[in-house]
C-alpha cells in the first residue's frame, strides 16, 4: 500500500504551480469583482458555483477567495478609525508574508478544508471520484472548528467528482450550512450537477482567457512558448490546457497533422506512419492523449469553417486555406461534424478496449482522407 501523502494531487494541472501557489488571477476580473461586492453587501451567500471550461483559473479563484476570507474580517466586525467601518477592499489580493497566507501554502491552514479525491480501497492510487467517506471528513471538520467561532472555508475540487452518495451528503449541508461557513464548489460541466445543489449556490463563471491573459498565466506558471497566439487558439483560452500543449509539443505535433492533410484527398502514407507511431512507442500514452485531442481540434474546426464561411486565426501555418478548401460551405460542414462525431466515439471506444494507438491514428486519417474524397 502506498503512502498517501505520495499519490498525486488530483487539483494540480501536470507541469503547472498547483492552485494555492498562484499569486495573480488574470482575466477574471468579473467574477472577482461580483464577489468582492457580495463580501461588501455583509450579505455573503454561503455556497459558490464557480463555474467555466477547465483550465480558465476556477481552482485559482477558489484559492484566492479562500486566502481572502480567512485573512480579511468581516464587513460587519472591525472598526477604522473613531469606530467607522473600514472601506470595502478592492481586491482579494493577500500578502504572501499574511500568516493565512504561509499556512495555505504550507497545506496547514486549520479554518480550511479541501474536499477532494482520496486514495482507492488499496492506497494505491487515486480513486476516480470523490467518496462520500471524504464528505464524512469534511462534516467531522466543521464541527471540531466550530468551537473557535471564526469563519471557515471549504473548497471542492471538482465538483463534477461526487459520486451519488458523496452528493446528497454535501447537498444536506448546503441546505443547512454550519455558522460561518463557506462552501466554494469549483464544477467543469455544472448542468451535470445535482439541480437541488446548483440552486443552493450563487454561480460565478469564469470565461476563457484573452491570448494577453493567457500568456500572463503562463508565464506566471513557468511555461513558455514561442506563438502564444496559436497556443491560444489551440487551447480556446484555458491555461490548464495550453501548460499541457506546451509540455507535450502540441503546436508543432498540430503543425504536423495540417502539413499532413494538406494534400487531401490524397496524403503522403510514409508521414502518416510517422505520425501514428510517435504516439505508439512505450511510455507515450499522454501523447496518444494529445494527439487525439488535436485530430478531434482539427475536426471541429473543419466543421465551424464551413458553417461560419470563415476560419478565424490560424493555429498552424497554412491551416486558413486547408479549412477553407475542405470546407466551402455550409453542407461540407454538416459532413465533418457528422465525422467529428463518429470518430470521437470511435476513440472513446478505441481507448476504453486498449485498441493499438497507431492503428486507431491511422484509421482516423484513413477516414478523414475518405471523407475528403467524397467531398471533391
Amino acid at each position: 500500500m502506498s503512502d498517501p501523502a505520495e499519490l498525486p494531487e488530483p487539483d494540480r494541472v501536470d507541469g503547472a504551480p498547483h492552485p494555492r501557489e498562484s499569486a495573480q488571477l488574470f482575466g477574471q476580473d468579473a467574477a472577482e469583482g461580483a464577489f468582492l461586492e457580495a463580501f461588501a453587501s455583509g450579505r455573503l451567500h454561503h455556497g459558490w458555483l464557480l463555474t467555466g471550461p477547465r483550465g480558465v483559473g476556477k481552482a485559482t479563484l477558489a484559492w484566492r477567495i479562500a486566502r481572502f476570507l480567512l485573512a480579511t474580517p468581516s464587513a460587519e466586525t472591525g472598526g477604522g478609525l473613531f469606530g467607522d467601518p473600514p472601506p470595502p477592499p478592492a481586491t482579494l489580493d493577500i500578502p504572501d508574508s499574511h500568516p493565512v497566507a504561509r499556512h495555505m501554502r504550507a497545506g496547514a491552514e486549520p479554518g480550511l478544508f479541501v474536499l477532494r479525491r482520496g486514495p482507492n480501497d488499496k492506497g494505491d492510487r487515486l480513486s476516480a471520484d470523490i467518496r462520500v467517506d471524504e464528505v464524512r471528513k469534511l462534516k467531522g471538520f466543521l464541527h471540531l472548528s466550530a468551537a473557535d467561532g471564526g469563519r471557515r472555508v471549504v473548497i471542492v475540487d471538482a465538483t463534477d467528482e461526487l459520486n451519488v452518495a458523496a452528493a446528497n451528503a454535501l447537498l444536506k449541508l448546503l441546505e443547512e450550512p454550519p455558522a460561518g461557513a463557506i462552501l466554494l464548489l469549483v464544477s467543469h460541466q455544472p448542468s451535470g450537477l445535482l439541480p437541488t445543489i446548483r440552486s443552493r449556490c450563487r454561480e460565478l463563471r469564469l470565461s476563457p482567457l484573452a491570448p494577453d491573459d493567457l500568456a500572463r498565466a503562463l508565464a506566471q506558471a513557468g511555461t513558455e512558448s514561442d506563438d502564444p497566439a496559436a497556443l491560444a487558439v489551440l487551447s480556446a483560452g484555458s491555461a490548464g490546457e495550453a501548460i499541457r500543449l506546451a509540455n507535450l509539443d502540441g503546436l508543432a505535433t498540430y503543425g504536423r497533422i495540417v502539413a499532413l492533410f494538406s494534400t487531401l484527398p490524397r496524403f503522403d502514407r510514409m508521414q502518416a506512419l510517422a505520425l501514428a507511431d510517435s504516439a505508439a512507442a512505450r511510455g507515450a500514452e499522454g501523447r496518444l492523449d494529445l494527439m487525439l485531442t488535436l485530430m478531434d481540434l482539427f475536426l471541429s474546426r473543419l466543421a465551424r469553417a464551413g458553417i461560419l464561411g470563415q476560419t478565424g486565426p490560424e493555429a498552424a501555418p497554412g491551416e486558413a486555406a486547408l479549412l477553407s478548401r475542405l470546407s466551402p460551405h455550409a453542407d461540407a460542414a454538416r459532413t465533418w461534424a457528422d465525422l467529428h462525431q463518429t470518430l470521437g466515439a470511435r476513440a472513446r471506444h478505441g481507448r476504453a478496449v486498449n485498441l493499438d494507438p497507431a492503428a486507431l491514428l491511422l484509421d482516423m486519417i484513413f477516414r478523414i482522407d475518405q471523407t475528403a474524397g467524397q467531398l471533391a
